[in-house]
């Protein structure tokens, strides 16, 4: 079983950035495709970047292209991102997640497949 931990959620002003990690243990990190979701209250989770398990391809939403980035640091075991020039928008509960065998691309639309994280929040507001 892999277990997934989010962390560096938290309290920021509109156009601020935060750092968002995700940390993997009990499986190793090669052939899982990697990605964030988020959901706001009363909302259905939303695809927001992927990342192929090399780290060489990346897909993202268009709400979070040019301000969200998605990286991986296979040493630490961690799946990050970085989130600039945030927006009120932006708040929600974020969650990543990995699946087996999958591409970029195949992590907007989750699976029964997926491994997922405990969330951790993002609040946006001045």
């Amino acid at each position: 079983q892999a277990h997934l931990v989010e962390s560096g959620g938290g309290l920021v002003q509109p156009g601020g950035s935060l750092r968002l990690s995700c940390t993997f243990s009990g499986r190793t990190f090669s052939g899982y495709a990697t990605g964030w979701f988020r959901q706001a209250p009363g909302k259905e989770r939303e695809f927001v970047a992927a990342l192929n398990w090399r780290g060489d391809y990346t897909h993202y939403a268009d709400s979070v292209k040019g301000r969200f980035t998605i990286s991986s640091d296979n040493a630490k075991n961690t799946v990050n991102l970085q989130m600039n020039i945030l927006k009120f928008e932006d708040t929600a509960l974020y969650y990543c997640a990995a699946r087996f065998g999958a591409n970029a691309q195949a992590m907007t639309v989750p699976s029964s497949d997926d491994y997922w994280g405990q969330g951790t929040q993002v609040t946006v507001s001045s």
